[in-house]
C-alpha cells in the first residue's frame, strides 16, 4: 500500500455503537477511513459484498464468522482484529494462507471485585 493511501477499516456488529468510544482511534485519523456497522449480516455473500473494499476488519467476538470460504473472497483484506483473547469463528489457517494477519485484543476481568461492588450497591430491605 502506498504511504499516501488510506487504509479502509470495517468495524462489524457494533450494535451498541461503542467501538469508537472504547479505544483511541486518533492515531489513524490521517491514515485510515473507519466504517462502523451496527447491523449484523448472517448471509456470507452479503458479508463478502460489504467487506470487499476493506483492508482491515475488526470483529466483535464471534458475531460475524469469517470462515475460509469468506476470507478467500476478500482480496484486499490484510488484517483481522478480534476483541478478546481468541475467536473460534475466524479460520486462522485460511487467513494465513491468504497472507492475512489475525490479532486479538487482551481481556482482563476482576469478577470478585465487580460482584462485591454489586452487593454493596444492591438495595436492602431493612424492615
Amino acid at each position: 500500500m502506498d504511504a499516501n493511501e488510506e487504509y479502509k477499516i470495517a468495524v462489524l456488529d457494533d450494535y451498541q455503537n461503542a467501538a469508537l468510544e472504547s479505544a483511541d482511534w486518533s492515531v489513524l485519523h490521517d491514515r485510515a477511513h473507519i466504517a462502523v456497522f451496527q447491523d449484523h449480516l448472517a448471509d456470507p455473500d452479503a458479508v463478502i459484498e460489504r467487506l470487499l473494499p476493506f483492508d482491515v476488519v475488526c470483529v466483535m467476538r464471534e458475531r460475524t464468522p469469517l470462515p475460509g470460504n469468506v476470507i478467500q473472497r476478500l482480496p484486499n483484506l490484510k488484517l483481522i482484529a478480534s476483541t478478546g483473547p481468541g475467536n473460534a469463528a475466524i479460520d486462522i489457517e485460511a487467513a494465513g494462507a491468504q497472507g492475512i494477519a489475525v490479532v486479538h485484543t487482551g481481556y482482563s476481568s476482576d469478577p470478585a471485585i465487580e460482584f462485591t461492588w454489586a452487593l454493596i450497591l444492591a438495595p436492602r430491605d431493612i424492615s
